[in-house]
């Protein structure tokens, strides 16, 4: 069988495992082990704390310091209210495409490795190979942030990592970090004819709203002269505000979810001091003139630090040597490659698909970019084994 066939075969099981982020992982996590298992891959399943989902950490060859770790996250964006051609839970093809939940982002990087470990294992391998796969990158990069911890324990651990997101097998050197909040306020249900004798939380969220985004027009300005990134600057945004109950209650609760993706660990900083200085000085003072209880918190959902560019960095000096690549480039979207670099490693992103097909319906990866990515992995294998 070859190693296209395979990586079909694979992914089709793959992504007939609905891993949305809010449910459970681990009967893909148990395929997944059992085939690497099968090769000779030592394996540990690494649960959270709820028992329902787990990161796996596999290696092939020496038992020693350094490698290279091939990293791809297992959760999926939700398929709920989108319009898909077919089950987007079974995989089929056409026009030499490969479609279903996941394809792209990223089952089909995890398919492609998991098909070449047959041929790593039959390698005598001088330089380890390691999967990692994770859970809930989706929502903040959780399980990245637990593997790395567990990682830090390890005596050996990887040198290099391969972050196979979908970037048209392009090589990625940096991203911009990724911050997610919920904020929420607590205000005093009343009667709408009665305004003044209750605490609107819906006026109160939109007042942090509106700081919102003057905070990201300043930001526009304070883009560093050298930014690579497209826009150049850290970016705000608002994905959810909900409050109120009807048209003539004064709505007691509002919640706001938001974002921001920062160039730079100073823009993070600003935004969230000149936040911090809204709620303390003005919001909360005048709600609680009113009522005493009132209250605005924010619930950090996920904090994960951008990939910086360095000038000396294994990983791309690799991947050139693998796929040819003369350059490399920078992309707005987050992964959880900052988080691997934060823990010493070398890190790239570099993967089969493009991000243009991820979380939208009929979401595919092209079979020429499977192609491609093999290619990749297989002229690692002989590097690795050299």
């Amino acid at each position: 069988m070859t190693h296209l066939n395979r990586t079909r075969d694979i992914l089709r099981d793959l992504i007939a495992f609905p891993t949305v982020s809010a449910d459970p992982n681990l009967d893909m996590m148990g395929y997944i082990a059992d085939l690497l298992d099968a090769h000779g891959a030592r394996v540990d399943l690494i649960h959270d704390a709820t028992g329902r989902k787990c990161n796996l950490f596999a290696s092939l060859g020496p038992e020693i310091d350094g490698g290279v770790m091939l990293s791809g996250h297992s959760d999926v964006v939700p398929v709920t209210d989108q319009d898909w051609s077919r089950d987007p839970w079974q995989m089929w093809e056409e026009d030499a495409r490969l479609y279903g939940r996941g394809a792209c982002d990223m089952k089909g990087f995890i398919a492609a490795t998991l098909a070449l470990a047959p041929s790593f294992t039959s390698r005598n391998l001088r330089r380890p190979i390691h999967f990692a796969f994770t859970h809930d990158e989706e929502v903040g990069c959780l399980g990245a942030q637990s593997l790395v911890d567990a990682l830090r324990d390890r005596d050996a651990r990887p040198s290099v990592a391969i972050v196979g997101e979908p970037t048209m097998m392009g090589v990625i050197e940096g991203h911009k970090g990724c911050c997610e909040y919920t904020t929420r306020f607590t205000g005093l249900e009343g009667h709408g004819s009665a305004p003044d004798l209750g605490v609107n939380a819906v006026l109160y969220a939109v007042r942090y709203v509106n700081r919102l985004m003057q905070l990201a027009e300043e930001m526009k300005s304070r883009a560093p002269a050298a930014s690579r990134f497209n826009p150049p600057w850290t970016t705000v945004n608002v994905g959810r505000l909900a409050g109120g109950v009807a048209h003539n209650v004064i709505p007691g609760k509002a919640e706001l979810d938001w974002e921001m993706r920062p160039v730079q660990d100073a823009d993070a900083r600003h935004i969230k001091g000149a936040l911090e200085d809204l709620v303390a000085t003005e919001l909360l003072p005048e709600m609680r003139r009113i009522w005493p209880e009132a209250d605005i918190t924010t619930e950090t959902i996920g904090e994960v630090v951008g990939l910086h560019p360095v000038k000396d960095n294994a990983a791309r000096h690799l991947i050139a040597e693998l796929t040819g690549a003369n350059s490399a480039d920078v992309v707005p979207f987050g992964t959880e490659a900052g988080l691997f670099q934060s823990l010493g490693m070398s890190v790239v992103v570099c993967g089969p698909g493009s991000i243009a097909q991820a979380h939208k319906p009929d979401e595919f990866v092209a079979l020429d970019q499977l192609s491609q990515c093999l290619t990749m992995l297989e002229r690692l294998g002989q590097s690795c084994a050299a």
